[in-house]
């Protein structure tokens, strides 16, 4: 079974940047979806950025232009640099991986960024 962890967030003034991790524990980037979400209290879970096996990158349009995810594969870790963080970006992050049919899977425990105004 493959681990996730995510690391890196943090609290940062509206405006910075922040630079997250997902480090799993055996090569997997490269044969399936990586994907970044994020939940805020009371608010719905939110896919904010994937990149897939092949590099294909996709986001919501609330961080498009602003954040990036990008692959390791060698190292088997993915990123997501965070810029022009806005407070509207204060969530707690997750990285996961998609599988066929099944979906989202291998939750990681979540690092949270808090972004003050």
């Amino acid at each position: 079974q493959v681990q996730l962890v995510e690391s890196g967030g943090g609290l940062v003034q509206a405006g910075g940047s922040l630079r997250l991790s997902c480090a799993a524990s055996r090569s997997i980037f490269d044969i399936s979806t990586a994907g970044w979400h994020r939940q805020a209290p009371g608010k719905e879970r939110e896919l904010v950025a994937s990149v897939s096996s092949g590099g294909r990158t996709s986001y919501a349009d609330s961080v498009k232009g602003r954040f990036t995810i990008s692959r390791d594969n060698a190292n088997y870790t993915v990123y997501l640099q965070m810029n022009s963080l806005k407070p509207e970006d204060t969530a707690t992050y997750y990285c996961a991986v998609r599988r066929p049919v099944i979906g989202w899977v291998n939750w990681g425990q979540g690092t949270q960024v808090t972004v003050s105004s």
